[in-house]
C-alpha cells in the first residue's frame, strides 16, 4: 500500500487515519518478474502467480521511450490483488528506494523536514499527491492545505512532513503546519522588533514601482515608495539596487494578514526639522535641479529635501511653456525662498526674483520714441501682444494701421516679425504702448504733400453727423466740414453723396485729419473779386458782380 491507495472522505479524523491506515499494513514486498508481453498501453509479468499482473505501459516510459523489452526482468511490488490477477506497480518499486533513501537521510527527525515539490494531482477530493525534484511522492491531506482544489494541479508549495510510514512507503506532509510555524515566528520577531522600538537592518529583496520589499532575517515586510525620502514619493529604483543593506523602522504590523508596514525615511533624521530654524522667506539658496514635470521643476536641497520651482518662477517671460527650455538636469542654481511650511512638508523657491526684472532692464534701454523689432505673440480683440525681448507691448488696433477700422487680427497672425514704435511707457503699470502708425506715412502726410492751406478741394459726401459733415477725399482719409463752417449754405439741405467744394483749412497728419470750411470758401471767392477788381481798373465792379453772377 502506498500513497495513491490511501481514501479520504471530506471528514475525517486525520490522526486516526494515519494510526489506522499504519496498523492495517499490507506487506508491500519487491519481488523479481519476467515481461511476457508489452502491448500498446499495458505490460504483462510473470511474477510466479497462475495469473500474470499487468503494468500501466507509462510506468516503463520515459521521455516517450519504453525502458524494457519482453523477456527482461524487471523488479515490482506485490500490493495484493485485483479480482485472480496480482496488483503489481513497477512505479512504487520506484518510489521506494527514494522513500528509502528520504528515511536513510532524515532517519527520525522527519518533522523538522521541509519538503518543495508541484502537485501532480488530487487524490479523491481528500488530498493532493506533490512530488519533489527527485520524483519522490508525498501526501498532502486537504485540511492540511490551505489551498483549493481548482487550479492547484502544477502549483509548486511548501510543507512541513508529519509522519512518516515505513511499512506503507508513505510520507504525509502539511502546508498547513509550515505556514502557522511561520506566522507564529514571524509574529515573535516583528513583537521583539516592536519592543525595542528601534530600527532594524535589513536587506532589499525586491524592488516594484510601488516600494520595495525588505528581508529582515527571513521576515518580509515592505517600505511604500511614500517611506523611502521626505522627497514624498519617488521611484524606488533611482535609489536602491536588490541586495542593498538599509536601516528601517516598523510603522504597524497587521497580525491577520501578516502585513509588515517599514519606513526608511522614518530611521532617518527629519530634515524638516533641521531646517525649520535655519531657513526662512527670503533668503537665498544653492540647489540643484532633480526633476522635471509639464508645470515646473523640483530642486534638491542637498538634505533630502525637494522644493518646487514653479514655471512661473522660473523666468520673467511669460511664454515659457517647458522648464527644460532654460534649465537642466543637475544644474546648481541660486534661487529665493518664497514659502516655507514646515508642518505641511511645503517649499517653494523663485529663479526669476534673483533676476533683473524685464520692465526694469526694457526701461533702461529703451524710451518713447524708439522704433524697435519685435514678434507678434498674441492677438486679440483690441489689438496684439508684440514681444520685445522678454517684456511685451501692446499694439492697439487703432495704431496698427491708418486704414480705417482695421483690425490686428486680420493684419497680422501669431509669430509676425513687426517694426513698432514706443508710444508710452507707464512705469507705475509696467504697460509699453506701441505704434505701427506712425512710423509709416499717413494718408494725411500724403494729401499734404499734394494740397496746403487755402487750396480747394471737392469730394462726395461720405457721412452726416450732429456737428457736421465728413467727405470723401481718398480711400483711407475723409475732410471734416464742421457746422459753423457752412456759412449761408443750409446743411439740412445736403445728402450723402452730393459733391461739395470746400477750402483746406487745416492738416492734421499725426491724427490723420483734414478740416475744411465752405465758409471759407466763400470768403476767398470774395477776395479774390476784390484783387481782380484792383488788378483790371478797365473792368468795373459791376462788369465782375455780373460775371459772378452768371
Amino acid at each position: 500500500m502506498g500513497i495513491d491507495d490511501i481514501e479520504l472522505g471530506e471528514d475525517f479524523d486525520f490522526e486516526k487515519m494515519l494510526n489506522e491506515s499504519f496498523e492495517n499494513a499490507e506487506n508491500n514486498s519487491v519481488v523479481d518478474g519476467v515481461i511476457v508481453e508489452i502491448t500498446n498501453d499495458s505490460v504483462l509479468v510473470d511474477v510466479g502467480q497462475k495469473i500474470e499482473g499487468r503494468l500501466n505501459l507509462s510506468e516503463i516510459t520515459i521521455g516517450g521511450e519504453v525502458q524494457f523489452k519482453a523477456g527482461d526482468t524487471i523488479s515490482v511490488m506485490l500490493m495484493g490483488n485485483k479480482g485472480e490477477r496480482p496488483n503489481i506497480s513497477y512505479k512504487k518499486v520506484l518510489q521506494k528506494e527514494k522513500f528509502d533513501n528520504f528515511v536513510k537521510e532524515h532517519g527520525e527527525n522527519v518533522e523538522d523536514v521541509t519538503i518543495e515539490g508541484k502537485i501532480i494531482s488530487v487524490k479523491n477530493r481528500g488530498g493532493f499527491i506533490i512530488e519533489d525534484d527527485s520524483g519522490l511522492e508525498y501526501f498532502m491531506p486537504m485540511a492540511q492545505s490551505y489551498l483549493k482544489t481548482h487550479g492547484a494541479i502544477g502549483k509548486k508549495v511548501k510543507a512541513k512532513v508529519l509522519k512518516v510510514n515505513e511499512a506503507q512507503n508513505s510520507i504525509i506532509v502539511s502546508r498547513k503546519k509550515l505556514i502557522e510555524e511561520s506566522k507564529e515566528q514571524k509574529d515573535s520577531k516583528v513583537n521583539e522588533i516592536l519592543e525595542k522600538n528601534e530600527p532594524v537592518n535589513g536587506i532589499v529583496k525586491k524592488i516594484t514601482s510601488y516600494g520595495m520589499f525588505i528581508d529582515l532575517g527571513g521576515i518580509d515586510g515592505l517600505v511604500n515608495y511614500n517611506e523611502i525620502s521626505y522627497k514624498g514619493p519617488v521611484n524606488p529604483a533611482n535609489y536602491y539596487d536588490e541586495g542593498d543593506e538599509v536601516s528601517v523602522v516598523v510603522l504597524s504590523y497587521d497580525k491577520a494578514k501578516q502585513h509588515l508596514s517599514l519606513s526608511i525615511k522614518a530611521a532617518l533624521p527629519n530634515p524638516w526639522d533641521e531646517i525649520k530654524d535655519e531657513l526662512e522667506v527670503g533668503d537665498t539658496i544653492t540647489v540643484t535641479v532633480s526633476n522635471f514635470e509639464s508645470y515646473g521643476a523640483f530642486v534638491d536641497l542637498g538634505n533630502d529635501i525637494e522644493g518646487l520651482l514653479h514655471i512661473s518662477e522660473i523666468s520673467w517671460n511669460k511664454n515659457l511653456k517647458n522648464p527644460k527650455d532654460l534649465l537642466t538636469l543637475g544644474e546648481e542654481v541660486n534661487v529665493e525662498v518664497i514659502e516655507l511650511d514646515v508642518d505641511k512638508k511645503r517649499l517653494r523657491v523663485s529663479l526669476k526674483n534673483l533676476q533683473e526684472k524685464p520692465f526694469a532692464k526694457f526701461v533702461k534701454e529703451n524710451k518713447v520714441g524708439d522704433v524697435i523689432q519685435g514678434k507678434v505673440a498674441t492677438l486679440t480683440d483690441f489689438g496684439a501682444f508684440v514681444t520685445i525681448g522678454e517684456v511685451d507691448g501692446l499694439l492697439h488696433n487703432e495704431e496698427a494701421s491708418w486704414e480705417s477700422n482695421a483690425k490686428c487680427k486680420s493684419l497680422y497672425k501669431k509669430g509676425d516679425e513687426v517694426e513698432v514704435k514706443i508710444i508710452k511707457i507707464d512705469r507705475e503699470k509696467e504697460n509699453i504702448s506701441l505704434s505701427i502708425k506712425e512710423i509709416s506715412e499717413s494718408p494725411a502726410k500724403k494729401f499734404q504733400n499734394e494740397h496746403k492751406i487755402g487750396d480747394i478741394v471737392k469730394g462726395a459726401v461720405k457721412d452726416k453727423k450732429d456737428f457736421g459733415i465728413f467727405i470723401k477725399l481718398d480711400d483711407n482719409l475723409d475732410g471734416l466740414i464742421r457746422n459753423e463752417d457752412f456759412g449761408p449754405l443750409n446743411v439740412e439741405e445736403v445728402n450723402v453723396g452730393d459733391e461739395l467744394e470746400a477750402v483746406v483749412v487745416n492738416i492734421d497728419t499725426k491724427k490723420n485729419r483734414v478740416r475744411l470750411s465752405v465758409k471759407r470758401l466763400e470768403q476767398q471767392q470774395e477776395r479774390e473779386v476784390l484783387k481782380a477788381v484792383n488788378d483790371d481798373t478797365s473792368m468795373t465792379l459791376g462788369d465782375l458782380l455780373k460775371d459772378q453772377i452768371k
